[in-house]
């Protein structure tokens, strides 16, 4: 079960997964009282992980045996509904050992093709395949957010262009605290599919908190990306990206009119780095000035100008601490999903099992650890989740992913 908040018992996910210790598992799950002790002690130390309604108490069900990896599951029932407890230690489905399977996922990081996988680890394509859909099918947010009061209040939004079978879709991707918190294919970057599309990340996160919603959100300008954010969540606040402006000049601009770009580009990062909301608008109003009084080419002034008629969705920012004035974080997630889409030649079979793909490679990007530095420079929590949530249930990444 997504280790977030407690559950509520109509939640559609009827397996908790906990941490065993896999040499003495066999003993403990055949024995009633070590079994009831060790729910026990899961229950006092993470009550997020089970159904809320557990407090009332549960009774033990029955046993089930696993020819694939040789072992007995249990189940409890609360309230009269059944939930499977499963060790961390075996994957989902039973499909392998999470140990063995451990190092080939994480590979997926780097987007070692499957079949890649399969010479080395051995299996098939397919089982590797099967492997990282089965990840996607866990709730993003639940997963990755532990307390229901972490989750990001600033975020920032995207559309992925990309091909299903040579079609174009766009996959509306959100992020926030380093972590992708929402992946969803949308067949066009309409307002009705971006709503339907962001509306998953809404629906996951409403799941854990009901009453949430976010206070800001940086996106691109595209009209569509704000209205699905606006009929989403009312009371959000829309901020525009400042690279853009940057990025649009950059690249029309840097080689053809290089001297002119070079001090307009260094006239606008003086206005992003304005300390307050006053001094930045008076710094933009006056170099729009500039541009216009110098005859700067269009392809300078247009960017510049669209800046100053629209100040207000740029300045905003001053007035929320913690905001994104940029698409910084975003596009440094996204540039690794480029490349992973790139790698694997985009889309080949139907949306729904793209969907679970996309939303596999996400959690693996959340949970995977970072380089050696990376984890130093943080307290040594290994991966952006942990970094989110500061804890972890294992040691091992895959299991505290499964967890």
């Amino acid at each position: 079960m997504e280790s977030s908040s407690q559950k509520s018992i109509a939640h559609h996910n009827r397996t908790i997964t906990l941490d065993f210790k896999p040499d003495t598992y066999d003993e403990t799950v055949n024995d009633n009282t070590a079994f009831r002790e060790h729910v026990h002690d899961m229950i006092a130390l993470y009550p997020e992980l089970f159904p809320c309604e557990i407090s009332d108490g549960y009774q033990l069900k029955d046993m089930r045996y696993s020819k694939k990896q040789n072992i007995w599951i249990r189940r409890i029932e609360v309230n009269d509904v059944a939930f499977t407890i499963r060790p961390s230690f075996v994957m989902p489905y039973m499909t392998g050992k999470t140990d063995d399977i451990e190092k080939a996922v994480f590979l997926r990081k780097f987007d070692v093709p499957f079949w890649g996988l399969a010479y080395v680890f051995g299996k098939n394509p397919m089982y590797w395949y099967r492997i990282e859909q089965s990840i996607g099918r866990n709730s993003l947010v639940g997963t990755t957010v532990r307390n229901p009061e972490d989750i990001p209040k600033n975020l920032g939004a995207d559309e992925k262009h990309t091909w299903i079978i040579g079609n174009k879709v766009f996959v509306a991707t959100v992020v926030g605290k380093e972590c992708i918190l929402g992946v969803s294919i949308a067949t066009d970057a309409g307002d009705s599919e971006l709503e339907k599309a962001y509306g998953v990340f809404k629906k996951e996160a409403q799941c854990i908190k009901p009453e949430y919603t976010p206070e800001t959100v940086n996106i691109d300008g595209w009209k569509a990306t704000r209205n699905a954010w606006s009929n989403l969540f009312a009371s959000v606040v829309i901020i525009c990206c400042f690279l853009h402006i940057f990025i649009k000049i950059r690249d029309r601009a840097k080689k053809k009119f290089h001297d002119t770009f070079m001090t307009v580009s260094s006239k606008l990062w003086d206005c992003y780095h304005a300390d307050s909301k006053n001094k930045f608008s008076q710094r933009v109003r006056r170099l729009h000035e500039w541009c216009k009084n110098k005859k700067v080419p269009d392809v300078i002034l247009n960017p510049i100008t669209k800046l100053r008629k629209h100040i207000t969705d740029y300045s905003i920012a001053y007035d929320h601490h913690g905001a994104h004035r940029t698409s910084n974080m975003l596009d440094r997630l996204m540039q690794r999903m480029d490349r992973h889409l790139f790698a694997a030649q985009y889309f080949h079979g139907a949306i729904d099992s793209a969907e679970l793909s996309i939303r596999g490679w996400a959690l693996i990007q959340n949970f995977a650890p970072s380089n050696p530095q990376t984890i130093r420079k943080h307290q040594n929590f290994q991966s952006p989740a942990e970094r989110l949530n500061k804890f972890r249930y294992h040691e091992n990444w895959l299991h505290n992913l499964m967890i």
